[in-house]
């Protein structure tokens, strides 16, 4: 088996990293890829963004969003946190075999003192009854790519915050998270390894997987990227993870409904609908007044990718409270992605 630690720790990096090497890389043997990222949220391929997640807890704490390509529900990355994943021939592994897959993990964990862990559920690994690591996995090319988490030091009290949200606002047919107990790994482990850094679990756990008391044993098993490789990943980058038309334009359509009154304005009532991320359609109802005809800030909004900062972009181009008297261009937005 071969491995590779990812340099980055943007998600969309190495996102585009694991989908790169799992079209080009020789799989011959199996290969493992390891990588840290800041705090970001990855949806999984049939999921809404606008149904998951607490946007603007999101937007406020500059967590980044992107979406995967295999199924699963959302899952909140920090620094705190290990993504693992194995790359093999179709024929090596069987699809949907999740305790095979992460076997070598928790040999890994268990000579490190974490004894409890096993896997349970449909794709999860748990400490007696507490998850600490949720996988996925897809096939692609004559190929299977399964990847997982490994919360070792994550801030838990981020998860019920970012992957929180009024569930009566939005009507779409994705596939919801399924929220469970959840635990860090680090108390579990024996205790000279609940002092180490990230970086430092991360290659003490390496070295137990592959039972090695250094990564100096395992240097001719460590794959190099070329110039080639890091082109063809930021392709990815660009294409995929850090591309709105993806993270928002994947999701299924949904409509929004939002009522509001407001002293001296009245009452406004919004309706809204999306078509692969965008505005597909938008109506204002109430009793405010307004200099111009509302269907024209209507038809400014249509087409508009749902998302806070591009929203933004478009309101900036008028004075909302030329359509809605006394109502705020911020009032507004505050509205729209409430």
């Amino acid at each position: 088996m071969r491995y590779y630690v990812m340099p980055s720790n943007d998600i969309r990096d190495n996102l585009a990293t694991e989908e790169y090497l799992m079209d080009t890389a020789d799989v011959s043997e199996p290969l493992l890829l390891l990588y840290i990222q800041k705090p970001c949220i990855i949806i999984g391929r049939n999921q809404n963004a606008y149904e998951e997640i607490d946007l603007n807890y999101l937007r406020e704490n500059q967590i980044v969003l992107t979406r995967r390509v295999s199924g699963g529900g959302a899952v909140y990355d920090d620094l705190g946190n290990i993504s693992f994943s194995f790359v093999t021939k179709k024929g090596d592994t069987t699809f949907g075999d999740y305790r095979g897959v992460t076997t070598p993990i928790l040999k890994a964990l268990r000579s490190m003192g974490a004894e409890q862990a096993s896997a349970g559920g449909r794709n999860d690994l748990y400490l007696g009854d507490k998850k600490f690591s949720g996988n996925a996995m897809y096939t692609k090319k004559g190929r299977t790519y399964s990847h997982g988490t490994l919360m070792y030091d994550v801030d838990l009290s981020v998860l019920g915050k970012v992957l929180t949200v009024s569930k009566e606002k939005i009507a779409s047919k994705a596939t919801p998270s399924v929220p469970k107990n959840v635990a860090n790994v680090k108390p579990y482990l024996a205790p000279e390894f609940q002092k180490s850094s990230i970086e430092e679990f991360r290659d003490e756990l390496l070295c137990h997987v592959y039972q090695v008391d250094s990564l100096q044993e395992i240097a001719d098993k460590k794959l190099e990227l070329t110039n080639e490789d890091r082109q063809g990943i930021q392709e990815l980058v660009d294409k995929r993870y850090a591309n709105d038309d993806w993270v928002y334009g994947e999701a299924p359509n949904f409509e929004f409904n939002q009522r509001t009154r407001v002293s001296d304005v009245g009452i406004v009532d919004v309706h809204l609908s999306t078509e692969k991320g965008k505005i597909s359609a938008i109506q204002f109802f109430g009793d405010f007044f307004g200099v111009k005809d509302i269907t024209e800030l209507e038809s400014l909004l249509v087409g508009t990718t749902y998302k806070y900062e591009t929203i933004k972009e478009t309101l900036d181009k008028v004075d909302v409270s030329e359509y809605i008297f006394n109502f705020t261009n911020q009032a507004l937005l505050d509205l729209l992605m409430e």
